[in-house]
C-alpha cells in the first residue's frame, strides 16, 4: 500500500483557471489538470492507493464552500480530504468542531497565502482547538516559492508555535489523536535550520516537493534523525508528478522497515485506514 499525504485539487469549474494561474507563479508545470479525476488517474499511472487532498481556505468567506467540497469528495476512490480554515474566521473553535463532525481528519493551514506567521496567536488558537477534535493539522513548512517574501512558516515560527500550544504533542500518533504534519520536509528550502529547530520534535515531516533541491544525503540524515516513523510519503500534486516521487524513495539507500514506514503505515496509523 502507499499514502500520498500531500495533494491538490480543485472543482472542475475552478481548476482551468486555477492551476495555470499557480503555475505561472511558480514557474512549475503541473503533473495533472488539478481536478478529482486527474488526481485518480494519476494514482491508478503511480501505484499509489490513497491520497489524501488538502484544501486551502485563502479568505475567510471561503470557509463553508470549501468544507462542502472537500465532504463531497472524502472516502470516494482512494480520495481523503482534509478541511481548512482561515486564522481570520470567526468562532474558530465551533468551525473546527463543525470539520470533526463532517468525518474529515484534518486541516491545511499555509501562512503564505492566509498572510499570518506560523506563530501567531490565532493560528495557535486554531492548533490548540483543532487537536482538541483529534484533528490533523497540516502546516506549509518553508518558502513557498510561487510567493514572494515575507516567509511566514520558517522553521523558528514553526518551533515557537509548537512551544506556545496548550498541551505537549505526542507522536507518533493514530487516528483518535491530533497531530501537528510539517510539510516539505519541515520547511522547503530551510532544510538546515530544520535539522537545528524541528528534527527530534514531536511532529511529522511530510517529504513533499522537497527531493528535486534536497540532496538524497540531508534526506536520509533527516529521516533517521528525525525518525522513520514520523516521516510521511507526499508528493504535492499536481507540482510533483506521484510516480516520478514514489519511485525516488523506493530507490532510495533505505531499509525495507523504513520504506514501509514512510510510504504507508505512519499515515495508516493517523488516519485509522
Amino acid at each position: 500500500m502507499v499514502i500520498d499525504f500531500h495533494t491538490h485539487i480543485f472543482p472542475d469549474t475552478l481548476a482551468p483557471k486555477t492551476i495555470p494561474y499557480l503555475a505561472g507563479l511558480s514557474g512549475v508545470a503541473p503533473s495533472t489538470d488539478g481536478t478529482f479525476g486527474g488526481l485518480t488517474a494519476s494514482m491508478a499511472a503511480a501505484g499509489i492507493d490513497y491520497s489524501v487532498v488538502l484544501p486551502v481556505v485563502t479568505k475567510p468567506h471561503q470557509f463553508q464552500s470549501i468544507q462542502n467540497f472537500a465532504a463531497k469528495i472524502n472516502q470516494k476512490d482512494g480520495v481523503i480530504s482534509f478541511g481548512g480554515i482561515h486564522p481570520d474566521c470567526d468562532e474558530p473553535e465551533e468551525k473546527l468542531a463543525y470539520i470533526a463532525s463532517l468525518g474529515l481528519r484534518g486541516i491545511k493551514l499555509h501562512p503564505d497565502y492566509q498572510g499570518v506567521n506560523a506563530d501567531d496567536p490565532r493560528v495557535i488558537r486554531i492548533v490548540n482547538a483543532a487537536l482538541k477534535n483529534h484533528l490533523i493539522v497540516v502546516f506549509h513548512a518553508g518558502i513557498d516559492i510561487g510567493l514572494p517574501e515575507p516567509n511566514y512558516s520558517t522553521p523558528r515560527m514553526l518551533r515557537h508555535m509548537l512551544s506556545a500550544l496548550d498541551q505537549p504533542l505526542a507522536a507518533p500518533a493514530d487516528a483518535k489523536s491530533g497531530a501537528v504534519v510539517l510539510a516539505h520536509t519541515g520547511g522547503f528550502r530551510l532544510w538546515d535550520d530544520v535539522e537545528e529547530l524541528l528534527v527530534g520534535q514531536p511532529v511529522y515531516f511530510d517529504i513533499s516537493f522537497s527531493t528535486p533541491e534536497l540532496s538524497d544525503e540531508q534526506l536520509i540524515r533527516i529521516i533517521r534523525r528525525h525518525g522513520a516513523h514520523k516521516i510521511l510519503f507526499g508528493t504535492d500534486c499536481p507540482w510533483g508528478n506521484q510516480k516520478a516521487y514514489l519511485e525516488h524513495i523506493r530507490s532510495l539507500p533505505l531499509t525495507e522497515e523504513e520504506k514501509e514506514q514512510i510510504l504507508w503505515q505512519n499515515a495508516a496509523d493517523l488516519l485509522g485506514i
